[in-house]
């Protein structure tokens, strides 16, 4: 989920029970699979399965499952999943992208727009607010006082991040997104512990939500996508 407040997505996500932590590997399992089918199952030669495994390695995926799923789709499997993006906005007309890796679209789909009409928004065309959001690596380090800010900053940089931002509660690196996981590997053999790694989309405005009612359901809305097992990333201009 991506917001105004990135450290408290990230909290908000660490709090989650095991059985949301499994879904989050189920999902990234499903993006393996179409990575799998699209670029065999060597991760040296096929970059998006290299990536893809650093995701479930930086979500603590154990090495033992992110195997089973390499070994389950790299032979005969009848599994064809799909991935799919929707876009459209919730209350206050909040900018919502859907990323969505489904072996059914119909059921998908159906249910995408219930939860947007549910909650007070509406589903949109494909590029409605796409042009809202950059693609960036985000990487995320705690300011817990124990980290030199300048080391830091020409340690992220030597290893190619974009931008540095520090702020009161985390230091965040800036990459391109093809570069977030070799800069995360870099920072962390030099010592660095990492919260967050990923690929992210960065609003360019934001929405600020006022009505109680209305923050009620801009919540529910990515609350219901985020626990949909098809949905595999939500991101919003929400100012939380």
């Amino acid at each position: 989920m991506s917001g105004h407040s990135k450290w408290k997505n990230i909290m908000h996500k660490k709090e989650k029970t095991d059985a949301q932590k499994a879904k989050v590997f189920t999902k990234i399992g499903k993006e393996m699979a179409i990575a799998i089918r699209e670029g065999g199952a060597d991760p040296v030669s096929n970059s998006k399965l290299r990536d893809l495994i650093s995701k479930a390695k930086a979500n603590n995926v154990p090495n033992d499952n992110i195997e089973r799923v390499i070994k389950k789709f790299s032979g005969d499997n009848n599994i064809v999943y799909d991935e799919i993006v929707y876009e459209g906005y919730g209350p206050c007309g909040v900018a919502v992208i859907v990323e969505a890796t489904t072996d059914n679209r119909n059921r998908t789909a159906s249910e995408v727009r219930h939860y947007f009409d549910k909650f007070g928004g509406n589903l949109g065309q494909n590029g409605c607010v796409s042009y809202l959001f950059e693609d960036k690596g985000v990487i995320i380090i705690e300011k817990d006082g124990k980290v030199d800010e300048d080391a830091l900053m020409e340690k992220a940089l030597e290893a190619g991040a974009a931008d540095f931002v520090a702020d009161d509660e985390c230091y965040t690196i800036y990459t391109e997104p093809s570069d977030v996981y070799a800069v995360k590997d870099e920072l962390e053999a030099a010592g660095y512990v990492i919260v967050s790694a990923d690929k992210d989309k960065i609003p360019s405005t934001y929405v600020t939500l006022e009505n109680e009612d209305d923050i009620k359901h801009m919540q529910l809305l990515l609350d219901n996508l985020e626990d949909n097992d098809d949905v595999s990333e939500v991101y919003h201009n929400w100012e939380e």
